[in-house]
């Protein structure tokens, strides 16, 4: 007797594709779904009346060398008023100097430290 249908193709050995980790896959799957949805970020939360603001996930390196030029030019103001100054006023000018001069001090030897860990990593 002649067969009328033909004889299914032969099945793929498929072991390749059962060691895959479902973890994986999903972890895969919601990258892909995040890269192509994009969600909207969350709008940063801020007081009323503020007028500045850090910008959020700035690197402390940054944060350092920023502090640090501010305090260089507040430094420098000081500095010059208190030239200007005489008697117990030029004594405050001078105590605001000195502690401007010590923040300096210490947010150079933060950016110091940072450098230090990055290079020893």
């Amino acid at each position: 007797m002649v067969k009328i249908t033909p004889n299914p193709p032969r099945a793929e050995d498929l072991s390749a594709y059962t060691t895959l980790d479902s973890k994986k896959l999903r972890e895969a799957a919601d990258r892909a779904l995040n890269i192509h949805l994009s969600p909207t970020p969350p709008k940063p939360d801020t007081q009323d009346g503020q007028v500045f603001t850090v910008v959020p996930g700035l690197n402390t390196e940054s944060v350092l060398t920023t502090l640090s030029e501010t305090l260089a030019s507040a430094d420098a103001l000081v500095s010059d008023l208190t030239f200007d100054l005489e008697g117990s006023r030029r004594h405050v000018a001078l105590g605001i100097q000195q502690l401007i001069e010590l923040a300096k001090l210490l947010a150079n030897r933060a950016l110091d430290d940072l450098e230090l860990a990055d290079s020893t990593q």
